[in-house]
């Protein structure tokens, strides 16, 4: 589970974010309602995404383009794309305007979804979503909300978002796969490219398909 999990949740910046919540369906509790509003957003993502993926797994398999689209509102939804664009970019993104840090942000997203989006749709059965806790991240950076993915007859698997707010909702920015960065990882990744390409160059290269992101990408 955790190998099948890992490239998902790495799959890209939506992929980061809802492979977790689609692959697991949150059980509320007493305890899921003392929780701050950083951990209700990831819980309410998690049941959205799950009963939609459930309910339109017909019409997903049938027209890939109808998922992407869905995925892509999610993305808008939930995750701060193009902040945690600026994160991977690291010192390559030094003077970057605001529309190269979302082609990159764009690109990369993209190259993700078409290796990796169909895993959305071979779920199996229901593993349990549990909320561990909530923490402020120092110098009043957001909330680190603690997760696990739970099956019968498996080990958990610890995840963590790392939480914003943008006008005033909550929205991932990173996360962290039993201590695996999304950020830290594509950070790694990219930067060979990056400092030898530059931005718009790496972002072309991504959407032609002559380098790929994620694991095993090793940004060629």
């Amino acid at each position: 589970m955790t190998h099948k999990l890992i490239p998902a949740l790495l799959a890209s910046a939506l992929l980061a974010a809802t492979p977790s919540l689609a692959l697991a369906q949150a059980a509320p509790t007493a305890a899921t309602a003392q929780q701050g509003q950083a951990t209700k957003v990831v819980l309410d993502a998690s049941s959205r995404i799950l009963n939609t993926l459930q309910t339109r797994k017909a019409e997903f398999n049938k027209d890939p383009g109808a998922l992407r689209t869905y995925i892509d509102s999610e993305l808008n939804r939930t995750f701060d794309r193009d902040y945690a664009a600026r994160l991977v970019l690291g010192a390559n993104a030094r003077g970057a305007s605001d529309a190269d840090v979302k082609l990159f942000a764009d690109a990369m997203a993209d190259n993700l979804m078409q290796r990796y989006g169909s895993a959305l749709l071979t779920i199996q059965g229901k593993p349990s979503f549990r909320a561990k806790s909530e923490t402020a991240l120092p110098n009043g950076r957001g909330m680190r909300v603690a997760t696990e993915l739970v099956r019968s007859g498996s080990e958990s698997t610890p995840v963590e978002y790392l939480m914003r707010q943008v006008n005033g909702q909550w929205k991932i920015f990173d996360v962290n796969i039993e201590g695996i960065s999304y950020v830290q990882t594509f950070r790694t990744q990219f930067d060979a490219p990056l400092r030898q390409k530059g931005i718009k160059q790496v972002a072309a290269d991504l959407r032609a398909g002559s380098m790929q992101a994620g694991p095993a990408g090793n940004g060629k």
